[in-house]
């Protein structure tokens, strides 16, 4: 089993200050780079969206609003239920979610020039090894409420783990 340390937690913030550093030279945000991201895999809906990326509702219509005026996502309605509505990602936006894309890798692989020639495998090998672990997370809540229940004491954020 893998030990969680302060240090290791604050390697992953730094880690992330970086990405969110070549995100915004692509001028996107963090939240709406992971939006964009869960958008290219299909057409999912708000409620989706939140529960996905452990947002709020309002929060997640927020992102939407700002990329569809970007012309980065496009709306769409189910003609069989107008209260249905899909969120694609258009041309614009899968190619600013490629150079967003591109750009991070370029950074993290800049920060890899630092490792021995000896640590890189390790480092790709531990950086795959959290994709497959934050896959696993995703996938067990999405079927899981990230809210707790009425008269729990804990707060969203106290009992959730951002991903």
């Amino acid at each position: 089993m893998i030990e969680a340390t302060p240090t290791g937690a604050r390697t992953v913030a730094r880690l992330a200050r970086h990405v969110e550093v070549a995100l915004a030279g692509c001028e996107l945000t963090v939240p709406q780079y992971r939006l964009l991201a869960l958008l290219s895999e299909g057409s999912v809906n708000a409620s989706t969206l939140a529960q996905r990326l452990v947002v709020s509702r309002p929060s997640v219509t927020a992102l939407v609003d700002g990329l569809v005026a970007r012309g980065m996502v496009e709306r769409g309605t189910d003609p069989a239920d107008r209260r249905h509505v899909t969120h694609l990602v258009t041309e614009r936006g899968q190619a600013v979610l490629d150079q967003a894309d591109h750009t991070a890798a370029a950074r993290l692989a800049d920060l890899s020039t630092h490792l021995s020639p000896d640590d890189v495998p390790a480092a790709r090998a531990g950086l795959a090894a959290w994709e497959r672990a934050l896959d696993s997370y995703r996938d067990t809540a999405a079927r899981t409420p990230h809210w707790p229940r009425a008269g729990d004491a804990r707060t969203p954020q106290e009992s959730e783990v951002a991903p």
